[in-house]
């Protein structure tokens, strides 16, 4: 499985959280780990190359320096951009409800883009306190 792994900037801000930042701000966005499930779609974008990732297939989240958890993986969208030898653009991660917190023993430095999942699932465990900074 090749499962992405993102991060969620520490200025990253959220109309259903004014005056709130990094994490605080993402948990108010919606279907959080823990929620019902809506049955609205969430959109996470950054930059880089198309993944190689299939729906159902993890997008890991990282912030504040702590893997916070998954959600399946329900779309991908990819906006290049003309004009580099390698193709590079606008990538879109679409979620809805159903996201897991887990996290792992290491911490995790936040990083632009994404990357391929590093770890093996093994060594994941729960993390029932996922929302504390």
């Amino acid at each position: 499985m090749l499962d992405v792994v993102v991060t969620v900037p520490k200025a990253f801000t959220h109309p259903a959280a004014p005056g709130k930042k990094g994490l605080l701000a993402w948990i108010a966005e919606g279907d959080a780990a823990g929620d019902p499930d809506t049955g609205l779609l969430w959109e996470y974008s950054t930059y880089g190359a198309s993944p190689k990732i299939l729906s159902g297939e993890r997008v890991y989240i990282v912030c504040e320096n702590r893997l916070r958890g998954y959600a399946p993986l329900v779309d991908l969208r990819f906006y290049p951009r003309y004009g580099r030898s390698a193709p590079q653009g606008t990538v879109v991660f679409v979620r809805r409800g159903g996201a897991v917190a887990v996290t792992i023993p290491d911490k995790v430095v936040g990083f632009r883009g994404w990357k391929y999942r590093w770890w093996d699932r093994s060594v994941e465990i729960p993390f029932p306190d996922w929302k504390t900074p």
